[in-house]
């Protein structure tokens, strides 16, 4: 998220936190698709991390995107943080350990997406390349060390970052150390975000299979495919993973915002400062237990906006679903993850199919493969078989899905190449975690270097 909201629209309930996310719903023809990606930031001489400050730095490279765009900048006690596109239709974000993110806009399909993604890279490296810079896309950082890794001058992030060993044992490798690719898809009613929730989370474990990215840590294998999948296991499973929950036939906004409630907060944001409000939950704060500690204590829009921004369970809900699973990757990564999904949720007979594979799985066994992916990427068991025998099924259903997009858009557009990564992987039954694995063993002769040049955008 690019910048934190300020609506002071007061809320009074749990009906008015309701329907801000029910506001979300939109007729299918105005569903759009909204694609997130993170890339380290490195220096081409010797590998290192970025710095925020500096002629070659973080701030430089959004000071040259800034006067290249035209997007606004986003500002936090005086520093540059981001950028935002003027009309709201995108955004660019820094994650804690200097991740340069890009928000795109809601486009109508993929070859928009990808197309987005392109532009946005190739205007990056000509800010990039003089400075000696360039980017990784991998799920996990693979050889610096968490004192290695900068901090950005960004006050959310000051906040989580005292809170997060609190609640877990991996939340600052999660903040400072890893990448993903995500997307943001539409629902048109209760009931359709509840079936689109209820199939993404269960087939949330397969998709950190298939993208699974980030073998190495400090310079060697970690022992995982998916290390960015094994930190979220012990983030902070207050506000992270499955959310049981939503797999209840009955699933809907009132019970989303009845757990959000009762996970702690970060901060509330007054008059461009940020309090720490980790003590209490946001039950609590509707019940006036900020009264006496800020001057403002009264809950509104921007308050609850935030809030909802700080959970990070598998499937996020928004006015929109986000689909949290995937490790970041290559440039083909970045069109593939929203390719998977939009396949599986956005055609009726697709929804209909991945529905009714997975509509017996249940919360015990979604969570073992979610404890297992991390190690065992697509050879994990599931149901007696290896997960890579369920994923060509489900790969399938998503080509099936893309290609009737194609037929009922009426443009014959085809989206269906943008899976062609992931054919890859089932082709070769291997995860490109274990071709960069592979490398290490052999032509990179135990060395983590060459992943920045092999595998840099």
């Amino acid at each position: 998220m690019a910048r934190d909201t300020t609506d002071q629209t007061p809320i009074r309930s749990v009906a008015d936190m309701a329907e801000y996310l029910a506001d979300g719903c939109k007729p299918k023809e105005k569903f759009r698709i909204g694609t997130e990606h993170e890339k380290f930031v490195f220096f081409t001489a010797d590998n290192s991390p970025v710095p925020y400050s500096g002629e070659a730095s973080i701030s430089a490279l959004l000071n040259g995107m800034q006067a290249k765009t035209g997007w606004e900048p986003i500002m936090d006690a005086g520093n540059i943080i981001g950028l935002a596109e003027p009309s709201g239709m995108g955004a660019i974000s820094l994650e804690p350990g200097g991740q340069f993110e890009l928000s795109g806009a809601p486009l109508e399909n993929l070859h928009q997406t990808c197309k987005e993604s392109n532009q946005h890279l190739a205007t990056l490296r000509e800010i990039a390349e003089p400075l000696g810079i360039r980017f990784l896309g991998m799920g996990g950082s693979p050889k610096w060390t968490f004192a290695e890794t900068p901090r950005m001058p960004k006050s959310r992030y000051d906040i989580m970052t005292r809170y997060m060993p609190k609640v877990g044992t991996k939340g600052l490798d999660m903040m400072y150390r890893t990448c993903t690719i995500q997307v943001n898809l539409d629902f048109s009613s209760e009931t359709d975000m509840r079936r689109k929730m209820q199939v993404s989370l269960k087939l949330q474990p397969m998709a950190t299979a298939l993208f699974a990215s980030s073998p190495f840590t400090d310079g060697k294998p970690n022992g995982l495919l998916s290390w960015r999948g094994d930190i979220w296991r012990d983030t902070d499973n207050n506000r992270a993973g499955l959310i049981p929950f939503a797999f209840a036939p009955d699933f809907g906004f009132a019970d989303y915002v009845e757990w959000a409630l009762d996970v702690p907060m970060y901060f509330v944001v007054r008059d461009g400062k940020y309090h720490d409000c980790t003590h209490i939950t946001f039950r609590q704060f509707m019940a006036g237990a900020l009264k006496g500690e800020i001057a403002d204590y009264e809950p509104n829009l921007g308050d609850w906006t935030n809030h909802l921004s700080t959970l990070f369970p598998d499937v996020r809900l928004k006015r929109f679903l986000e689909m949290r699973g995937a490790d970041g990757g290559p440039w083909r990564r970045i069109c593939a993850l929203p390719a998977f999904w939009v396949g599986l949720l956005y055609d009726d007979g697709a929804l209909d199919a991945a529905e009714a594979l997975t509509r017996d799985w249940t919360v015990e066994e979604v969570t073992a493969l979610r404890n297992a992916v991390p190690a065992e990427g697509l050879r994990a068991d599931f149901r007696g078989k290896p997960l890579l025998d369920v994923a060509r099924e489900v790969v399938s259903i998503s080509r099936q899905g893309l290609a009737a997009r194609a037929r009922t858009n009426g443009d014959g557009v085809d989206e269906t190449i943008f899976l062609a990564p992931l054919d890859e992987v089932l082709a070769k039954k291997a995860t490109l975690a274990e071709d960069m694995l592979a490398l290490y063993n052999g032509r990179w002769n135990g060395s983590v270097e060459p992943v920045f040049s092999e595998y840099q955008y």
